[in-house]
């Protein structure tokens, strides 16, 4: 079982962290994990405001493809078979306190405003990198959220109603050709001191009879990636995420460096990935250039085609 009665607990075994680890980190590892990173560690990665789109979302993509938009972080967009969808949205500095590792280093590669209408939203969990207020509060009360076990709380005391919650491995339709799974992920969840794992996380699938496309959501490595592509038998592309994940002491049991995700690759047998939560928030030690380097070095390592494992720059659109 993965809930105890009181919290949510992972289906494999690690590590625990609490806060005297954070402040340990914070306070005294910190610099020394910065000044180990060694030769060719300077930051690379444009900060600048990416282009704008050359052209509106509107369109609709080829009938059975599906359109990924990164647009920063964890938030993509998805387009399939007339449904606009969303994963964890996020288009401001990540709350609660003003300091500046919480600050957007890039803006959202499209604008809010700029997004076709939304219909569905896909949350992985509640930390305020991924489950962000002032964007739900944008967005309005016209989009179904899709979000994990006892979350829907959250979204009532805002006077949102149109919120499912969804167990791991439970099924939904968003419409008569698109399903959506619910799925394990590696990771804990938590707003305040106060509520750590009283709700759920989670990944996403999303399938029809033309395409099936993983999210993973914010993830450990663990071996609940060869269960879902043993169950889904692999997948059309799939979004993993690449960064957050310095000093490894402290973050691997939550977060997947650039190497575990290229074996997550592996083990849900994608086509096509894409990484993600990278390079827009210093939430962590590494600089915010090394993820994509590292990625590109280890799919070099496995001889893995680079094209097989994309790293997008804001606002830019693939169609599978």
């Amino acid at each position: 079982m993965n809930f105890t009665g009181c919290r949510f607990r992972n289906a494999y075994a690690h590590t625990s962290h609490g806060l005297l680890d954070v402040l340990r980190w914070k306070l005294g590892a910190r610099e020394k994990a910065r000044s180990s990173i060694g030769p060719g560690g300077a930051e690379t990665l444009p900060l600048a405001e990416p282009a704008a789109p050359t052209r509106r979302l509107s369109a609709t993509p080829a009938y059975g493809s599906v359109r990924l938009t990164w647009i920063g972080h964890s938030t993509f967009l998805l387009q399939h078979l007339g449904r606009a969808i969303l994963t964890d949205p996020i288009f401001s500095d990540c709350q609660p306190l003003p300091i500046s590792t919480l600050r957007r280093v890039r803006p959202p590669g499209v604008r809010l405003q700029d997004l076709p209408r939304i219909d569905d939203v896909l949350i992985s969990h509640s930390h305020y990198d991924h489950l962000d207020a002032p964007t739900v509060r944008a967005l309005g009360g016209g989009v179904r959220y899709w979000v994990p076990e006892g979350l829907a709380g959250w979204f009532r005391r805002r006077k949102v109603d149109s919120c499912t919650e969804v167990r791991w491995w439970q099924s939904c339709a968003l419409s008569d050709e698109i399903a959506i799974h619910c799925v394990p992920a590696q990771h804990a969840s938590g707003r305040t001191p106060f509520d750590r794992n009283r709700t759920h996380w989670c990944g996403w699938v999303l399938q029809s009879a033309e395409r099936t496309v993983y999210f993973a959501g914010d993830t450990g490595y663990s071996p609940s990636f060869c269960e879902i592509g043993e169950r889904f038998g692999g997948f059309d592309a799939a979004m993993i995420p690449i960064g957050a994940y310095s000093p490894r002491w402290l973050m691997k049991p939550m977060h997947l460096d650039p190497a575990e995700a290229v074996q997550a690759h592996i083990d849900i047998r994608s086509k096509h990935s894409i990484a993600c939560h990278w390079g827009t928030y210093r939430l962590t030690d590494e600089l915010l250039d090394e993820p994509p380097r590292e990625l590109a070095r280890e799919l070099a390592l496995r001889h893995i085609d680079a094209n097989d494992f994309r790293v997008l720059q804001p606002g830019e659109t693939l169609e599978i």
